[in-house]
């Protein structure tokens, strides 16, 4: 059966895509790895604590320090959430949102052309 995951604030996936990236990490280590301008430890630290009670995160506890991993691969993620927004703006079809964005440019015919191939290929 599909697990579906609860949606992810921005911040949210800000901070998983450090951790997908790190793979196991302590809260400083997750700091340290973020863009600039960082925010600051109690923001990521609670953040991180929203993201284990949604279950997407898990840790192990080292004296009185966490380190804290993805429970839900990267992969898995990104295809809820596209599955999601193509459900929603896009009446469940594939086929309307590359119509979208051919008719918006913002897809050329040939990356279409190569995504036809790549969906070929994966059927096979």
């Amino acid at each position: 059966m599909k697990q579906q995951h609860k949606a992810l604030t921005k911040a949210e996936e800000d901070i998983m895509q450090v951790l997908w990236k790190l793979d196991k990490a302590f809260i400083k280590e997750i700091v340290d790895a973020m863009p600039q301008p960082q925010p600051h430890y109690n923001t990521v630290s609670t953040i991180i604590k929203i993201l284990v009670e949604k279950g997407i995160v898990g840790f192990e506890t080292f004296g009185k320090a966490n380190r804290y991993y993805p429970l839900v691969r990267k992969d898995e993620y990104s295809k809820n959430t596209m599955s999601q927004f193509v459900k929603k703006y896009f009446e469940g079809s594939y086929s309307n949102m590359f119509s979208f964005f051919a008719k918006e440019e913002d897809i050329s015919v040939k990356e279409l052309e190569d995504l036809l191939k790549e969906l070929k290929n994966n059927k096979k």
